[in-house]
């Protein structure tokens, strides 16, 4: 289906049945149209008469969309007035179509999971966003639901399993589960001298064993469909630990190690496992405060606009990952703005 209409997405054309598009060289009949011509065509569409069929009785004429996508693939798309109803947009109100499929996002909070939820819905997703305080949600929820998406809210604790399993559970009886996102947030400051056993045993619990009973939860029912995506959110933590960031530097670590782990028993078995180190600040108020308290008004004033990344930006490659072929899966990728020292 097309996920909405966007004025820069380029179709092909054919004005005729499917089963003739089919079988004949068309190379001569496509003609490319974009988005924001659809609804004038439709309306044309609408307005011719049947076409005669050489004495046959009058047979209705159709109009396909052949969608050229990313990937080289294409969908064929047929333009009636049931399916444009049903479907479809106009141009000046786009709105999301739907597919038989759910994400899962735990972790959805205001800045990169909400980001990847708005992408994911964007595209069709139907999705299920969990975090701790589920009325955190709710701006997310009507945002989504207000551009015609679908999208459960759901408040859970992602340290306990008994809560993890069914939330999933529910997302796959909703549709098949076809993505599941791991961004629970615990990027928490300690000296060393300061972390106290509770400190370091709950920012793990947050960052890994939160990461791996989702992750295993997911591949427990993504096997069943012998297919699906499971992405971990990692930081600049998973690679190196900072000064002050042991607990948080350790449970990275060991979440970046269940990923990998992951990604080699369950590749060969068509569920694709990646792992995105977020290697710089992203553009949220927090952020924003630390480096207003740590360098100044001035500094924070004078910084370019892309020095942080945006959470859109984020949510596109994890929706990119997702986009490929099994033939050249990515297990690890690092983001970082283009001015950023590593």
């Amino acid at each position: 289906m097309i996920s909405h209409f966007r004025e820069d997405i380029v179709f092909y054309q054919v004005r005729e049945p499917f089963s003739q598009y089919a079988s004949r060289n068309t190379k001569s009949r496509l003609k490319v149209v974009k988005a924001a011509d659809t609804q004038k065509r439709f309306t044309q569409y609408k307005q011719r008469p049947p076409i005669a069929d050489h004495g046959e009785r009058p047979r209705q004429r159709a109009i396909f969309l052949i969608e050229v996508l990313p990937s080289h693939r294409s969908r064929t798309l047929p333009l009636t007035p049931s399916y444009f109803k049903t479907y479809c947009c106009s141009v000046k109100g786009a709105r999301m179509s739907s597919r038989n499929a759910t994400c899962a996002i735990i972790g959805a909070g205001d800045f990169i999971g909400s980001a990847i939820a708005r992408k994911f819905a964007s595209e069709g997703y139907t999705i299920f966003a969990g975090r701790r305080t589920v009325e955190k949600l709710e701006p997310l929820k009507r945002e989504i639901e207000a551009a015609g998406g679908v999208c459960e809210a759901r408040g859970l604790d992602a340290r306990k399993e008994e809560e993890v399993t069914p939330f999933l559970q529910a997302a796959d009886a909703h549709a098949p589960l076809e993505v599941v996102i791991i961004n629970p947030g615990a990027n928490v400051y300690f000296p060393i001298l300061e972390t106290t056993e509770r400190v370091f045993f709950k920012v793990w619990e947050m960052a890994c064993k939160a990461g791996f009973l989702t992750g295993r939860e997911a591949a427990r029912i993504m096997l069943k469909h012998r297919r699906g995506s499971i992405f971990f959110t990692g930081a600049t933590a998973s690679l190196r630990g900072g000064s002050g960031y042991a607990a948080f530097s350790s449970a990275k670590a060991g979440l970046r190690m269940v990923a990998q782990a992951m990604a080699r028993e369950l590749g060969p078995q068509n569920i694709h496992v990646a792992h995105l180190v977020i290697d710089a600040g992203v553009d949220t108020s927090f952020v924003r405060e630390r480096i207003k308290a740590a360098r100044g008004e001035q500094a924070l004033a004078a910084m370019p606009e892309d020095a942080l990344m945006n959470p859109a930006s984020i949510a596109n490659t994890y929706w990119a990952l997702h986009q490929q072929t099994r033939d050249a899966w990515t297990f690890e990728l690092d983001l970082r703005p283009h001015g950023e020292a590593w």
